[in-house]
């Protein structure tokens, strides 16, 4: 499976609004539960996002959260996203359960 790592910053002012509306749209990955979705959605301590999103995930973007989360993305947005293909080499239990922690 191939993935993509997405990359930007948010404004100080848009933090909290980013944060709440990733939330949701893990809310709704838990509630409809799409078979082929793979996402994970990381912050550095200085405001830059990191998402990565599985090959066949199409699913995700399909989700009303989803769509309310890109909607004025750019607004929320300090830098450009930057987006690269990006593959696993390795991976020891990190985030086995796939909650947040």
């Amino acid at each position: 499976m191939g993935y993509t790592l997405i990359r930007y910053s948010v404004k100080d002012t848009e933090l909290e609004a980013n944060r709440a509306l990733v939330a949701k749209v893990f809310e709704a990955l838990g509630e409809v539960a799409p078979r082929t979705a793979r996402y994970l959605v990381l912050e550095l301590d200085d405001g830059e996002f990191v998402h990565v999103v599985g090959e066949g995930s199409a699913e995700l973007t399909e989700l009303a959260a989803f769509k309310a989360f890109t909607q004025n993305h750019a607004e929320r947005r300090s830098t450009p996203v930057k987006r690269s293909p990006v593959r696993i080499i390795g991976n020891y239990r990190i985030l086995e359960d796939g909650k947040a922690g």
